[in-house]
């Protein structure tokens, strides 16, 4: 049996840091105590050195482009990069190729991840005009949602048909994650923009056209449309101050039916980067201003905004060179989402405590995921440790994303991620990831 004792750490769980030490034996963490002996000879010891020992991070919104755009990433590489970073968990988008829109396509991808998946997976099955039968059919036990996108995507994934929506927000028992802009909003903005610049729009109009309008608009009716129905909803990437005042903070998360995110690159950029980061930083919704910016810090310390994902959406070098128009919007984030949430623990902005709260146990709360998110006894071991002292700089060299970019290219990071286990196994160590797909589907309690 594969056993683990992690001696000296400080544990961050549940809102507070413990000095400790964690024995793991096979996939799960079995005791929890100010000090452990080594019982069995078998015992691989690792010193954690007085670093945080934290529950691994729980991604709950990647395109990790399998199958279909696998020459932006796939599920092998990604997945590594994701352990790299200290997230043991995610939850995948449907808008892949062909779209995860029938219950054979999104088995497929299950089956691709089994054999591929460094991290612990979930994959969301996908929502159209048209396909209500199937999305009913979705096993919620072993799912983690449906996702509807309120805004163009690729494929036939656009649902703008408000009978269908209601239809599915009125149907189905399971937490319906939605991306919120209003189609017909950025349509009338992007003909005013090309009025104005003809085909070579500045990317600095990007939260122009993708405006705080059309995602309030959106998010809204959204909101809305749960309250009237009573659906579960769960509202992705918010980029906007006037968005977060949808949202409460009025009871426990667990008894929350309507929840939001953020993203890492909500919460560290704003439309001042354009100019030197470019279509680097072209994300949808747009990465917007400064008062946006802290305004979901605000709404993000203060409970309205409940998770810190990523949306990591890899392109090639090539396509994101493209003039703006053209140019995807998406970027890569998963190795590099806990670190820098650190940083900005660093520079006092936010507690240990509450990172691991928004990327951990939040995300494992609102999605019911079974037995993760946690440093609990019965727990899987899935946990990183992090030293917050060890400073290094991200470069081409050492990015693990197969598109072979990154946003934070150049920055230098003050935390490092030391080593991942995924499923007690040590996916992670010296830099390296080892060649072990320790990830497992997730089951999710009802």
């Amino acid at each position: 049996m594969n056993r683990v004792l992690i001696k000296n750490a400080r544990i961050v769980n549940e809102g507070s840091i413990r000095e400790g030490d964690v024995l793991i034996e096979g996939e799960y963490i079995v005791e929890i105590a100010d000090s452990i002996s080594a019982k069995h000879p078998d015992t691989r010891v690792i010193d954690a050195e007085g670093n945080y020992l934290i529950p691994g991070a729980i991604d709950d919104q990647v395109h990790f482009r399998e199958p279909g755009l696998t020459q932006k990433g796939d599920i092998g590489s990604e997945s590594a990069a994701a352990v790299a970073g200290g997230v043991t968990t995610f939850i995948d988008q449907p808008n892949t190729v062909p779209n995860a829109l029938t219950q054979e396509l999104l088995e497929q991808k299950y089956e691709i991840a089994a054999s591929k998946s460094h991290a612990n997976y979930s994959f969301m099955m996908g929502a159209s005009n048209d396909n209500l039968d199937e999305v009913l059919k979705t096993n919620p036990r072993n799912v983690a949602g449906v996702k509807i996108f309120l805004g163009s995507s690729t494929g036939n994934m656009l649902v703008d048909n408000e009978a269908v929506l209601e239809k599915i927000f009125s149907s189905t028992p399971m937490l319906i994650a939605v991306h919120c802009e209003d189609e017909a909003t950025i349509k009338a903005n992007l003909e005013k923009a090309k009025a104005e610049f003809g085909d070579d729009i500045p990317v600095s109009q990007h939260p122009v056209i993708r405006s705080a309008e059309a995602c309030y608009l959106s998010s809204s009716k959204a909101i809305a449309l749960a309250k009237k129905t009573g659906a579960r909803l769960h509202v992705f990437h918010l980029s906007t101050a006037i968005e977060t005042e949808l949202f409460k903070n009025d009871v426990p998360l667990k008894d929350k039916k309507i929840t939001a995110e953020v993203c890492v690159h909500h919460l560290w950029f704003s439309d001042a980067d354009y100019a030197a980061k470019g279509n680097f930083i072209k994300w949808n919704p747009a990465v917007k201003s400064a008062a946006d910016r802290d305004k979901l810090w605000e709404a993000l310390l203060d409970g309205r905004i409940d998770v810190i994902a990523t949306d990591h959406a890899p392109h090639t070098l090539e396509e994101k060179k493209q003039p703006y128009v053209k140019a995807p919007s998406g970027g890569p984030l998963v190795q590099h989402s806990v670190v820098a949430m650190f940083e900005k623990h660093l520079q006092g902005k936010i507690s240990v405590e509450k990172i691991v709260e928004k990327m951990a146990h939040n995300p494992a709360t609102l999605f019911r995921i079974e037995k993760r998110g946690f440093i609990r006894e019965g727990y899987y071991a899935d946990l990183a440790i992090v030293n917050p002292s060890s400073p290094w700089s991200v470069k081409k060299e050492n990015l693990l994303y197969k598109c072979g970019w990154s946003p934070f290219e150049g920055y230098n990071f003050k935390s490092r991620i030391m080593h991942t286990f995924v499923n007690g196994q040590l996916v992670y160590t010296a830099s390296k990831v080892k060649d072990i797909k320790a990830g497992q589907r997730l089951l999710f309690e009802s």
